[in-house]
């Protein structure tokens, strides 16, 4: 049953019917392809399931490009939910933050022009920007998970190659000051943490979940853990980086080989800010992780991914002195956790008219396996062993989950 929402003057209202949010996103994909393309042939395709924003691919003069509509900046299953009023209220809405400056899209736009200009990187290319829709280019190649899942041996190398591309490229000279312009802290992993379970709303948000006795006591000691915050100095920082987000043209097919010199990485959905150094690692290592927990390879591969995955952040912390390198890796293994219970609560929490992806459906299916990792990764935070023997618990906990 839907859960409905309770206006200001006591009348109830329902939250917005998925079908109907759905339709109207696209809607808005056609409205703004007219309004880029006067007189184009726009035909609409696949919708792209997602927990978040609105994709869809679509052609305009059989110019392939994918089209993504953000709703209030806020993700889909919050809409669904009922957080931003009923579809009238959200409707209202909508047509005022799409107009913005500061949409969220409007910002994405900017950041991939930031990525392919001043940082060098390589992105899908900005098509067009019209009505709060954005449109880009589509993007060939493998994807780092798809690379991982097929040579689990090679997993700290082509972690080490996404990170090390990408971070030379954020260091680069105008890089920061556009970013200060126009940041995304919205994807940030502690900010998105503290804003879902704050308060009497975090506890029921927790209960909706189908694992809330659980979740609520992970959620608990890692809202005791110290936050370090993003200060002013602190260098730029992806902010969402998926493996799903770098994309290899040189995989499969392509000169050198899987993960070889074909050419550079291509980085999707940016959410450029400020923030701790470890973010961008901890985000892509939470996610590798749920990947291999929620399809579970052969033993083998599994035991080769994690034991690329210790490679890898050895490797980023082999500059550090003991201190440093301790409180560097607290932080990885708390935002790497948290990260992980953000986005399964998000899943777990979507409304059934809500397509899933095969990835969010894994994780729907084994959330109670998942849970129980964070269950006992959380339960060892507070000893007093060093932040590097919390580290191999939580990835001898992830191996644990694999085969439970």
């Amino acid at each position: 049953m839907a859960r409905t929402v309770t206006a200001a003057r006591g009348a109830v209202l329902m939250p917005p019917p998925a079908e109907a949010v759905l339709s109207y996103a696209a809607g808005q994909v056609v409205k703004a392809a007219g309004g880029l393309w006067p007189g184009a042939v726009v035909r609409l395709g696949e919708v792209s399931p997602s927990v978040t924003s609105y994709v869809q691919r679509v052609e305009v003069d059989e110019r392939p490009l994918f089209a993504k509509v953000s709703i209030l900046g806020v993700s889909l299953v919050s809409v669904l939910r009922g957080v931003c009023g009923d579809w009238a209220s959200v409707k209202a809405s909508q047509a005022a933050y799409a107009a913005s400056p500061g949409s969220l899209l409007r910002r994405e736009a900017l950041q991939l022009q930031t990525l392919a200009g001043p940082a060098g990187l390589r992105v899908p290319g900005v098509a067009g920007y019209a009505g709060g829709v954005l449109f880009t280019e589509p993007v060939t190649g493998p994807s780092l998970a798809d690379l991982i899942a097929g040579e689990p041996h090679r997993t700290a190398e082509l972690l080490g190659r996404v990170v090390g591309e990408l971070g030379a490229g954020l260091r680069r000279p105008g890089v920061a000051a556009r970013v200060d312009r126009a940041p995304i802290g919205e994807r940030s992993i502690s900010a998105t943490f503290l804003r879902k379970f704050n308060g009497i709303s975090g506890g029921s948000y927790l209960g909706r979940t189908g694992h809330g006795e659980v979740l609520a006591a992970v959620v608990s000691r890692l809202r005791k853990a110290p936050i370090l915050p993003a200060l002013p100095n602190q260098p730029v920082i992806f902010g969402d980086l998926k493996p799903e987000h770098a994309h290899f043209p040189g995989g499969p097919g392509g000169p050198g080989g899987p993960g070889g010199p074909g050419g550079p990485v291509v980085f999707l959905d940016p959410g450029l800010q400020r923030g701790r150094p470890c973010a961008d690692a901890a985000k892509l290592l939470s996610r590798t992780v749920l990947g291999l927990v929620c399809c579970p390879p052969s033993p083998a591969d599994a035991r080769a991914v994690l034991s690329g995955i210790g490679a890898f952040v050895a490797r980023l912390s082999s500059c550090l002195d003991d201190a440093e390198r301790d409180a560097w890796m607290r932080q990885l293994v708390l935002l790497w956790l948290m990260d992980t219970v953000n986005i399964v609560s998000t899943y777990l929490t979507a409304p059934a008219g809500l397509p899933l992806s095969p990835h969010a459906a894994a994780v729907v299916a084994r959330a109670r396996v998942v849970c129980q990792m964070l269950e006992h990764a959380t339960a060892s935070m507070d000893s007093r062993a060093s932040a590097r023997a919390w580290w191999r618990l939580c990835l001898d906990d992830a191996l644990w989950a694999v085969s439970a």
